[in-house]
């Protein structure tokens, strides 16, 4: 990436991550958890240090796409409730995170995957690099000769993760990411996959075929078992492939904008986080 990247963060994914991350006795003065806050806001210091992005933008959205859970009634239906202490966090997030100048941008029928992705695209369409940080494989999809990945690896930092990492780890191009997620399933979003399609067949399907639509005009090559999943399952496939895919949100190009040091550090001091606070106020 030759010029400044913008940073979109995937603000639901970064913060339980951090919340389940760190113990609940960090707190404010007040003595309310803010695991979650801390380190979510450590995550993204840490990309901010490294990448220098040319702005910082925080996305949230409805926990499941309206239109997913009408395609598929269980899509995220595994998922635990959000903890009370988590909750209280998810609220003030866009506030205490618009005072380090990084601001938030929502969606109450789409989820933050939807937007990270609208914003890497008017992004690339206007010259721009950008990285996307988040704990979504989904969001594989959008990785390009100008878009990045940034999957939380632990304390090394984000793995980056572009179009040979891709490669790598599933054997197909970005680009067929959805199709690869309808054949072999998302536990994680409870998508189901073809009945007895694993993570090697859908990718020998794709490599073989080209897309999920190939896949399913050439079932009639497959052995048995692959070929009926892709006969009976047809309609169900197609829409797990939907549900996979990204929907393009009108957004605009975000603004230039600089971390603010001197709010950043007293909006982390409010919250009880001295430390940080500290830190901060020494880059001011």
């Amino acid at each position: 990436m030759a010029s400044a990247p913008l940073l979109a963060v995937d603000g639901p994914s970064l913060i339980y991550r951090a919340f389940f991350a760190l113990p609940d006795t960090i707190t404010d003065d007040e003595g309310r958890p803010v695991n979650g806050l801390l380190g979510m806001a450590n995550l993204i210091l840490q990309a901010v240090e490294t990448y220098e992005p040319r702005a910082v933008v925080l996305c949230w959205g409805a926990e499941a796409a309206v239109y997913r859970k009408e395609l598929l009634p269980t899509y995220h239906a595994d998922r635990p409730e959000v903890p009370e202490d988590l909750a209280w966090q998810f609220e003030r997030a866009g506030a205490f995170f618009a005072a380090f100048g990084w601001p938030s941008l929502g969606h109450d029928t789409l989820e933050a995957d939807d937007l990270l992705g609208s914003l890497a695209t008017v992004e690339v369409e206007a010259g721009g690099d950008a990285l996307l940080f988040t704990g979504d494989r989904d969001m594989f999809q959008c990785v390009g000769e100008h878009v990045r990945v940034l999957f939380p690896a632990g304390k090394g930092g984000p793995e980056v993760v572009g179009p040979k990492e891709v490669r790598r780890k599933y054997g197909i191009p970005p680009e067929l990411v959805p199709d690869f997620i309808a054949l072999r399933g998302d536990p994680s979003d409870s998508i189901p996959g073809g009945k007895g399609i694993g993570e090697k067949t859908a990718r020998d399907l794709l490599l073989e075929h080209g897309t999920l639509e190939g896949a399913i005009a050439n079932a009639v090559r497959e052995r048995p078992r692959v070929q009926a999943a892709l006969r009976d399952q047809a309609a169900d496939l197609r829409a797990y492939k939907e549900i996979a895919t990204l929907v393009r949100v009108p957004v605009a190009r975000p603004p230039d904008g600089p971390t603010d040091w001197a709010a950043a550090a007293e909006a982390a001091h409010e919250h009880g986080m001295h430390r940080l606070g500290d830190r901060l106020a020494a880059r001011v």
